[in-house]
């Protein structure tokens, strides 16, 4: 028995031993992974020696250093060429200075860890030839700050509420919803304005004098002048036609979720219509998160969109999703605009983000979004001009022109600064600009909701 225990406790003395040399002689290595970098494909502000960018990181904890890099003759630049180095953080924005007039750039974001050095995608940019930027010369062309309803010239008119604002190439009229007295009403480019529906609320197609909506909002038109009026408080788009006559084109009143015969469409709380030179209506159908098509021979479908059912119950809808027409996710698409080439871009409000939907249904994110939130203030309405300009308007106070090559500019406004003051760029202050629309002459016209005005966006520096 004692030979046994003697034995026993040899053998643990000896394992232990082992395991106390096995132990001494492991070490531990981390080992961090090359940082997965983004590049903003936007660029902000840009001057004849300034810029703003920026970047993000996918996988945040293990960056030593991050920003931006840049180059003119590196068409892929490194850390070793120009660079900023930022506050680490998994989102960050970088101000570069210094760069020569009219000269190409080539960028791209980085983020550093103890293995190495990770980037996001190469954007291309050019400064301007001079420090003049595109700046935005706001005056009031109708209403007064006062809400009701009075139909007039300049001042002497009075809005109540004005929510979406459209410019009809064939008339030359603008056509304002005007959300709290429930009708549409018409003002000249000059600011004098007269009613084109009745402010009656209801349901009713027929002559136009006598015809109801229900919290009309954005208006469209075809090549012939028709109008095309989402009507969301009945779920349904509108048609009046050049002789003043109203038809349902599509929607039966319930809010839901159909495609197929327009008769038998369903939609939730529709928001946005545009039109293509081929007869096809496009809708923003906010609370179904999905971008419509309404075929002229009245067929319904959706051109991209993950559908909600009843509205929000599904726990991946809304979102932000970019990918194909099946997989694409929005977030209350608020506003459409169309160019030449057929392509739509959607004012994703929640998603503070503006996106491309091609014929195809493929979205992506033209700016904004989750991966730069903090670029666009929620959008609320955007038009696109023949050189795929894009302007917009958003919750942050400001009226923004993001141009063909991604520069972004704010034309007019200050971020968080709410007020009524007619001016220049940052001088001129808005109250929840919800909507805007371009004239044949390049000139911006903002429903100025809180307001309750109509003001006009000049152009310069362009």
């Amino acid at each position: 028995m004692k030979k046994s225990l003697q034995s026993t406790f040899l053998f643990i003395f000896l394992l232990a031993v082992v395991v106390t040399i096995g132990g001494c002689k492991k070490t531990t290595t981390t080992t961090y992974p090359v940082p997965l970098v983004g590049t903003n494909s936007v660029i902000s502000t840009v001057t004849s020696s300034t810029a703003i960018a920026g970047g993000l990181i996918f996988n945040y904890d293990t960056v030593v250093a991050n920003g931006v890099c840049w180059s003119t003759t590196n068409q892929t630049p490194t850390v070793d060429d120009s660079k900023t180095t930022d506050t680490i953080a998994n989102h960050w924005v970088s101000n570069l200075t210094g760069l020569k007039p009219n000269t190409t750039y080539y960028l791209r974001a980085y983020a550093t860890t103890g293995s190495g050095t990770g980037y996001g995608g190469v954007v291309i940019f050019t400064t301007n030839a001079t420090d003049a930027v595109p700046t935005g010369t706001v005056t009031t062309i109708a209403g007064n700050g006062s809400a009701g309803y009075a139909d007039g010239t300049g001042a002497g008119v009075l809005f109540n509420g004005p929510q979406t604002i459209s410019y009809n190439p064939v008339s030359g009229l603008l056509y304002v919803s005007d959300a709290f007295n429930n009708m549409i009403r018409t003002v000249t480019t000059t600011g004098t304005s007269q009613p084109l529906t009745n402010p009656t609320l209801g349901y009713l197609d027929g002559n136009i004098a006598t015809a109801l909506f229900y919290g009309p909002r954005s208006v469209g038109f075809d090549a012939q002048g028709n109008i095309y009026v989402a009507d969301m408080g009945n779920n349904v788009i509108r048609k009046i036609t050049t002789a003043g006559v109203v038809t349902t084109l599509a929607g039966n009143t319930y809010a839901g979720y159909i495609d197929g015969a327009a008769a038998g469409s369903e939609f939730y709380n529709p928001q946005a219509v545009v039109t293509d030179p081929a007869g096809n209506i496009y809708v923003a159908d906010r609370s179904n998160n999905l971008i419509r098509k309404i075929t002229p021979t009245g067929t319904v479908s959706v051109l991209a969109g993950l559908r909600a059912i009843n509205g929000y119950p599904q726990s991946s809808v809304p979102g932000f999703v970019d990918g194909d027409a099946a997989t694409a996710e929005f977030n209350y698409p608020m506003a459409l605009a169309i160019d030449a080439s057929l392509n739509i871009y959607v004012a994703d409000y929640k998603n503070s983000a503006i996106r491309k939907v091609t014929q195809a249904g493929d979205v992506t994110t033209i700016a904004g979004g989750g991966n730069f939130p903090n670029l666009l203030g929620s959008p609320s309405s955007i038009a696109v001009d023949a050189k795929n300009n894009l302007y917009i308007t958003d919750n942050k106070g400001r009226v923004l022109e993001i141009t063909s090559a991604g520069i972004l500019y704010v034309l007019a406004g200050a971020t968080n600064v709410t007020g009524f003051a007619d001016g220049i760029g940052s001088a001129a202050t808005f109250s929840n600009p919800q909507s805007l629309t371009l004239d044949g002459q390049g000139n911006l016209y903002v429903a100025d909701f809180g307001n309750n005005v109509i003001r006009k966006v000049v152009i310069t520096n362009r």
